[in-house]
């Protein structure tokens, strides 16, 4: 998303080692002169604010567009009518525009944070030189490390922008199964992935069917919650940074494992087949 660091601030920081190096931590107007520079530059050779946001823009709407307009999610929720998924757009509307500009929130304080660190970590080593500056210079290995937060920044936006479109596209999905009475979900997990970085415990509640909490068809007694529990016991797919795991949701009794369903549940399913 980001643009790596331009040459101004690489610049900008190899002025300001030699400066240190040559005449060493002798005054704090020194200090806080490249300070500031840092800061001006760091803040100026990053993608401005507008592109980014109509970057966040345009990606998640082409999400909205492929899971909503599409209609694809509605692979997550098997036997839903597509009215509902009509039904419950403007609630998906809201989430959209709410995503964006979370996401957007969200890489600006890291963009804060990232040139907090660089400032800190130049300012650290710039106050361990002694007046009259150093012999042993290393400024090859000074500058990595001082600029290492802004140089993985641009990998950093885009995993962020990426995991706020995992957890977007499982908001939405949310939305529409609270709407449309889901009584259940399928944890799915890509631990199967090759290279996929899986939370052992996630992994563990693949295939696991959770009971959403006084869902309709526990209030009437036709089913009850498995040894997996409820949904509300664990983090939801998608909470968790960096997390690709999904619910497929579960709306009949009929799609219950056995041990769900209730005497009364079973006699409901011998009604419907009779019928």
């Amino acid at each position: 998303m980001a643009n790596q660091p331009r040459s101004g601030f690489l610049e900008t920081l190899s002025a300001a080692i030699d400066d240190i190096i040559a005449h060493g931590f002798d005054s704090q107007e020194r200090i806080a002169y490249w300070v500031d520079r840092l800061r001006r530059v760091a803040s100026w050779s990053m993608m401005p604010l507008n592109r980014l946001e109509e970057h966040l823009n345009k990606t998640f709407r082409a999400i909205y567009q492929s899971k909503i307009e599409k209609g694809t999610i509605l692979q997550r929720h098997p036997g839903i009518a597509r009215f509902t998924l009509e039904k419950v757009k403007p609630k998906l509307r809201l989430e959209l525009d709410r995503r964006i500009m979370a996401s957007a929130s969200l890489i600006k304080l890291n963009r804060q944070r990232a040139i907090e660190t660089t400032l800190q970590r130049f300012a650290g080593w710039s106050t361990s030189i002694p007046p009259g500056g150093t012999d042993i210079p290393k400024r090859a290995e000074v500058k990595t490390n001082i600029r290492s937060a802004l140089a993985s920044l641009p990998f950093t936006e885009r995993r962020v922008a990426i995991d706020q479109g995992h957890k977007f596209v499982n908001n939405l999905s949310n939305i529409l199964a609270t709407d449309g009475g889901a009584i259940a979900g399928i944890w799915h997990s890509h631990w199967r992935q090759l290279n996929y970085d899986f939370r052992p415990d996630h992994k563990e509640r693949d295939l696991l069917v959770y009971t959403i909490r006084n869902n309709w068809a526990q209030e009437a007694g036709l089913m009850k919650a498995g040894d997996a529990g409820y949904s509300d016991q664990i983090t939801q797919p998608g909470e968790e940074v960096y997390c690709r795991c999904y619910y497929q949701y579960l709306y009949s009794i009929r799609r219950l494992d056995d041990e769900m369903i209730t005497v009364k549940g079973r006699a409901e399913l011998e009604r419907a087949k009779v019928a």
